[in-house]
């Protein structure tokens, strides 16, 4: 079968031949590029990658025997064993039922990228009526889902932050109340979702309002960040750590189907961009979130 195949580690995949998965498989619809994939392809993963060659692609929208269509994550999925960009593949352990009307490109990318921006918010740390949410890198994937999740599920204002002036101004155009640099003016947050690390969390637990909460999820800023205990003490912060790969398996399904529902209401936009196969290899580095469609 074709399949996107990383024959050596740092290197771009290129569009080749793979075995065909045993047993029972799926028909691959949509397969997400995602940071992890290029982690994991560059050799910089802590949890190493698949025997080369491999196909990445850590989850995939794809249509089982019977003609039902999921999105699949998990199980070693492109992180010990062939992934999802290929025309066909094995399933990952988490395994939720697509909606309906869905577009299988926003479903796909709705997955390890929508689910980091909406569970921190929706299940983690649940937003309560009236917070004030402070979203750091909102003009990628993750914190465009967040600033949606945030204003869906009640937050009374969201300061979206991040660098790109253009992402910034879709930001708005997304439900924003606000949008500032990185270095800009915070506000108070009573809830800070943070995806970056580094000098932006510093800069966050700064400004934060007594109370607040905040929820570390990434690392885009900086592996590490220097918070002060008498900021932590004094204000009573409530810090939270999450993780796709820690939420429990019918949380991460049943989450998915609700935000997959919420993009085909139109209350969760995402742009993507389609790729084929044959493009992989040059598409591999572009910004944006490439979504591989066999």
């Amino acid at each position: 079968m074709r399949a996107a195949l990383v024959s050596e580690l740092g290197r771009p995949p290129q569009v080749g031949e793979a075995p065909e998965p045993e047993g029972e498989s799926l028909e691959v619809l949509a397969a997400p590029l995602n940071p992890l994939d290029r982690a994991v392809a560059a050799g910089q993963f802590y949890g190493g990658h698949p025997e080369l060659p491999y196909v990445p692609g850590c989850e995939l929208v794809g249509r089982e025997p019977g003609g039902r269509v999921v999105w699949t994550f998990g199980g070693g999925l492109g992180l010990s064993r062939n992934g999802g960009m290929a025309e066909r593949a094995e399933a990952g352990a988490v395994v939720a039922e697509v909606p309906d009307g869905a577009d299988f490109a926003v479903a796909a990318a709705l997955g390890i990228a929508g689910l980091a921006g909406w569970l921190p918010l929706a299940w983690r740390a649940p937003v309560r009526e009236g917070d004030r949410v402070l979203v750091l890198g909102a003009t990628g994937a993750v914190g465009q889902v967040a600033v949606q999740a945030a204003k869906l599920l009640g937050a009374a204002q969201v300061v979206a932050a991040g660098r790109d002036p253009k992402g910034l101004e879709r930001a708005l155009e997304l439900g924003a109340d606000e949008a500032v640099p990185l270095d800009g003016d915070f506000g108070e947050p009573t809830y800070v979702f943070d995806p970056l690390c580094g000098e932006p969390l510093e800069r966050a637990v700064a400004a934060a309002a007594p109370g607040a909460r905040i929820v570390q999820l990434g690392q885009s800023a900086g592996p590490a960040a220097t918070l002060p205990s008498a900021a932590i003490r004094g204000k009573q912060l409530d810090v939270h750590g999450f993780s796709d790969f820690a939420v429990p398996a019918e949380v991460l399904a049943e989450h998915h189907q609700r935000l997959v529902g919420h993009a085909i209401a139109g209350e969760i936009r995402l742009e993507v961009e389609r790729v084929g196969l044959d493009e992989i290899g040059a598409a591999w580095g572009r910004p944006g979130k490439l979504v591989v469609c066999p």
